[in-house]
């Protein structure tokens, strides 16, 4: 799961974990038990590139194991080795949501460095016009807006099926 903070990889991963009966795994958690710290307390000691290089490294243990549902941290599949390590380890599915919906639901919790300014909207949208273009690399698009969480995962489900259906062209027909 790849998207903005807010976008729901988390809330909507989980649920997709039970739906397809797979262990779920959220990177950020991941990575605070690795650190023995919260990710503000990583931004705050050693800065984001520290955070980034060991979100790298746990995301890339993560995907050396068993299949999972894994929710990425919303910079992860900025760094070109992890979607590289996603791509050969499974199928990235982007949560995209506007930005009002980002907006409303990281209102919700205060522990989110990037978003600690006078402006989290305006970092938001910053954020939008960086990484969705990357976002864009993605296997599959979802939309996560403010339909039931279960609804989400319904079209997760119906775009995985869609993904896993489609022919696969290798030059050969």
């Amino acid at each position: 799961m790849v998207g903005l903070m807010g976008a729901g990889k988390s809330a909507i991963g989980r649920r997709l974990a039970t739906r397809l009966d797979m262990p779920f795994v959220d990177a950020d958690t991941e990575i605070e038990s690795a650190a023995g710290c919260s990710i503000e307390e990583i931004f705050e000691r050693h800065g984001e590139e520290a955070f980034r290089d060991g979100e790298r490294r746990v995301i890339a243990r993560l995907l050396e194991g068993p299949p999972i549902v894994l929710a990425t941290g919303g910079g992860a599949f900025m760094d070109e080795t992890t979607r590289k390590l996603v791509e050969g380890a499974g199928v990235s599915v982007w949560l995209r949501a506007d930005l009002d919906t980002l907006v409303r639901r990281t209102a919700k919790r205060n522990n989110r460095p990037l978003l600690k300014n006078d402006s989290p909207a305006k970092t938001l949208k910053s954020l939008m016009a960086i990484r969705h273009p990357i976002y864009e690399l993605s296997d599959i698009t979802v939309e996560s807006d403010d339909a039931p969480p279960e609804e989400t995962v319904n079209r997760v489900c119906a775009a995985l099926d869609a993904y896993f259906t489609k022919p696969r062209h290798n030059g050969t027909q």
